[in-house]
């Protein structure tokens, strides 16, 4: 398994190898041991969780205030855009957000530390997403931002057909960063 930094601070892809043959595939999606080589606490995860999504859905951009959460994001079934946006005021990459495709053929897994917003849209017909999250979910702490605010400028390679209505009505991260609410 190899590890690349991404294009922001402290943002990781760890990309298996998958054996491969006529039957399909095996791949080793984690690894604690090369979790902790980069800093990565294994034992921290305390929470999975998986999505499903229809073609064109969009998810995003979530956070969580108080201590943030770090998740370790894999798409299953499917591909999608992973986008993640630096909200950390202390860090260098602030208010930068950098893209990822993640599939069930490259079996890539992105590592979100604490203090991002995250989020994707689906490129195919139907995605299965699965997440190891650092923190048990706490609905009173959730942060969204809307996805296409022209602060942040993300460039979504599809048309939105499908937004929950939590991420309809996201803040502007404008107003995320006006205040005292730190992911």
């Amino acid at each position: 398994m190899r590890v690349e930094s991404g294009q922001l601070n402290d943002v990781l892809l760890f990309r298996p190898s998958p054996s491969r043959d006529d039957r399909g595939f095996f791949t080793r999606t984690f690894d604690a041991d090369v979790a902790a080589a980069h800093g990565i606490d294994a034992a921290a995860f305390v929470q999975d969780s998986q999505s499903r999504s229809a073609a064109g859905t969009l998810r995003g951009l979530h956070g969580r205030r108080g201590e943030g959460e770090a998740k370790l994001v894999r798409c299953a079934r499917g591909a999608i855009l992973d986008v993640v946006v630096d909200a950390r005021p202390e860090s260098s990459t602030f208010g930068r957000h950098q893209a990822f495709r993640l599939d069930d053929e490259e079996l890539c897994v992105l590592y979100v530390p604490r203090g991002f917003l995250h989020g994707f849209q689906v490129l195919s017909q139907e995605v299965d997403i699965c997440y190891r999250i650092d923190r048990r979910h706490d609905p009173a702490e959730d942060v969204s931002v809307r996805y296409d605010d022209p602060d942040l400028g993300i460039d979504w390679p599809l048309p939105v057909d499908a937004l929950s209505p939590r991420d309809a009505a996201a803040g502007s991260w404008r107003e995320l960063v006006g205040s005292d609410v730190r992911c």
